[in-house]
């Protein structure tokens, strides 16, 4: 729509002999209870015009009707001029810019963004949380990747620390020797079993405590499970051989199992730091600080930032025996992956509870004059909760992510074969069926929600093939590519097309799917796959709504007509697999 901001600065230079800037003008798209397709918004243009809003509407408009071939007609709405454009103006740009191979295809835009997500313990498998996390860290990267970004994706795990000596204790104690081999169970199934052991056995000892007149505070540091646990930390930390061991074997347990669920869950990354390599970083930062005024020391030797005058307070960057705290391992961690990679943004994908930690970190980043700092984001989202009763966890407590991708796999599979389509695929093809259906109904229940918010997830509501749903934009997917396939479809853009008569449907939909390259702009900007997500949606409803509308299309007599359906048809299609593809989730053939 270039020429329209174009046409619209000559009409201004012409009729008021007033020069304006290009960022003036504002177009929209018309609303639907108003003639057009296009509206200009009047109102920033009074000021130059000094006339009304409808006058000025008014003489643009006469304008650009006598003036610009494509615009045919136009209406006044207040300070809104709503244009016609003629329907030769879409089929030219259906047939020559959709219809290309390189539509929606960006060019490297020199910028390099760095989305870092996951970062699980290494204590228990993942859980639902985990989920949004995954599958939101991994749709943001690939955004930010077909909007021309070079994307590395990093993975933090958090593979040190009380947490995991509680797991290594507890499986010496009780594990008798237990595999994942011979227990049957995935490596982070086992290890997550042998932490809910401890904390079996320390709730015990706590009680005996307390029955013995210790209050509970009390009891929770003298339990002696916890002061073994802590022993064992030091030990690892002074590099005892046999901790180390045992921890080395135990994590790789779990990094087999956590394999098994990122791969499940269709996600990847290129890199993978760990907290055991990194959590000795940021005394350097520290020292830094210090030199510049940034931290100030108290009596004690403990290192302090005050961030008062930012609305925040006080924050302990290093304690007074000169070990870290959280925060120091995250700035040297910043300042690590900066030198590998010296990216020009850097995506936190972390929960909301983390908000206030990463107002502190960013901040105290730029207030030590870090270049890169101003590009630094925490994607911050909401918890995800399930109906009550809706699902069983394996502990009780939180849900297993191998648990929920399983429970969508069975329940696409029933609501599958309940409708009866699919008695000639064969086993592997349902087996492959039932899991794209089943993850993509999970993969967007939870991306169709702008992160921040909170959602409820219940897996049988998300796998309904006429809802907001995942599957039903993969049944509209298989609904186009049979059709296709029945008509023998091959792609003709040509003179013949651009002429056809174009139903109000036909137009909505090329409307519509003109703007696939700015919903990826404007998703990848907001970091939010939500925006791309509903497009999606909105895509898939028009299109079974242009399909009910316009007579049997494999019927259509005339040739030019036919084609020019088949080829909206087409680029549906493949906007549908290119954009699910962007947010993990994939579109069969048939279904």
């Amino acid at each position: 729509m270039n020429f329209i901001i174009t046409e619209t600065l000559n009409a201004v230079k012409q009729i008021y002999n007033e020069e304006i800037a290009e960022s003036v003008i504002n177009i929209q798209e018309t609303r639907k209870e108003f003639e057009g397709q296009i509206t200009l918004v009047v109102f920033p243009i009074v000021r130059f015009s000094k006339k009304s809003p409808e006058e000025t509407a008014t003489a643009i408009g006469e304008y650009l009707v006598q003036n610009v071939k494509e615009v045919t007609a136009f209406n006044v709405v207040k300070g809104f001029l709503n244009l016609s454009i003629a329907d030769s103006y879409w089929l030219n740009l259906f047939n020559t810019e959709l219809l290309n191979d390189d539509f929606a295809k960006v060019k490297p835009n020199g910028q390099k963004v760095m989305v870092e997500y996951s970062s699980p313990n290494t204590n228990k498998p993942l859980h639902l949380g985990h989920v949004r996390n995954n599958l939101l860290g991994y749709a943001v990267a690939e955004l930010l990747k077909a909007d021309g970004y070079e994307v590395f994706k990093v993975n933090l795990v958090n593979d040190r620390g009380i947490h995991i000596c509680k797991s290594m204790l507890a499986w010496e104690k009780w594990g008798n020797g237990e595999t994942p081999e011979s227990a049957n169970l995935k490596g982070d199934h086992l290890v997550g079993k042998y932490y809910v052991i401890f904390d079996k056995e320390y709730k015990k000892e706590i009680e005996a405590l307390i029955a013995e007149g210790q209050t509970e505070d009390e009891a929770k540091k003298n339990a002696p499970l916890i002061k073994q646990a802590q022993h064992m930390l030091l030990a690892w930390e002074a590099g005892d051989e046999h901790v180390i061991a045992l921890w080395k074997k135990m994590n790789g347990w779990v990094y087999d199992g956590f394999e098994v669920s990122y791969k499940n869950l269709g996600v990847d990354f290129d890199k993978y730091y760990y907290e055991s390599n990194t959590y000795l970083l940021g005394k350097d930062t520290v020292d830094e600080g210090l030199e510049k005024g940034v931290f100030f020391k108290k009596e004690d030797g403990s290192v302090w930032i005050d961030l008062t005058a930012e609305g925040l307070d006080q924050k302990l960057v290093l304690r007074a025996d000169g070990t870290s705290v959280y925060i120091t391992q995250d700035l040297g961690t910043a300042q690590m992956k900066y030198d590998d990679y010296h990216m020009d943004q850097s995506i936190y994908v972390v929960g909301n509870e983390q908000d206030y930690h990463f107002k502190v970190l960013f901040l105290i980043l730029e207030k030590l004059g870090k270049s890169w700092a101003k590009g630094l984001h925490h994607l911050s989202y909401g918890m995800v909760d399930l109906p009550s009763g809706k699902m069983k966890s394996r502990e009780g407590t939180v849900v297993d992510a191998d648990d929920l991708v399983a429970e969508m796999i069975d329940t696409a599979k029933q609501k599958t074969e309940a409708l009866g389509k699919i008695n000639d695929f064969s086993d592997k093809e349902k087996q492959a069926l039932y899991y794209n259906i089943g993850l993509g109904a999970l993969k967007y229940f939870l991306l169709k929600v702008e992160p921040k918010k909170r959602l409820l997830f219940d897996p049988s509501e998300s796998i309904d093939f006429q809802g907001h749903t995942g599957p039903f934009i993969q049944y509209t997917h298989a609904r186009i590519k049979s059709l296709l396939s029945k008509a023998n479809y091959k792609l003709v853009a040509g003179e013949e097309q651009i002429n056809v008569p174009l139903a109000p449907t036909e137009l909505d939909m090329i409307m519509l799917l003109a703007k696939y390259p700015e919903e990826i702009s404007n998703a990848a900007k907001a970091y939010s796959p939500a925006f791309l997500a509903n497009y999606l949606y909105e895509v898939a409803k028009l299109f079974n709504k242009f399909y009910h509308e316009v007579p049997p299309i494999v019927k259509e007599e005339n040739e030019a007509l036919k084609q020019h359906r088949l080829n909206i048809c087409k680029l549906t299609a493949d906007v549908l697999k290119s954009g699910t593809k962007i947010l993990g989730i994939n579109v069969p053939e048939r279904m």
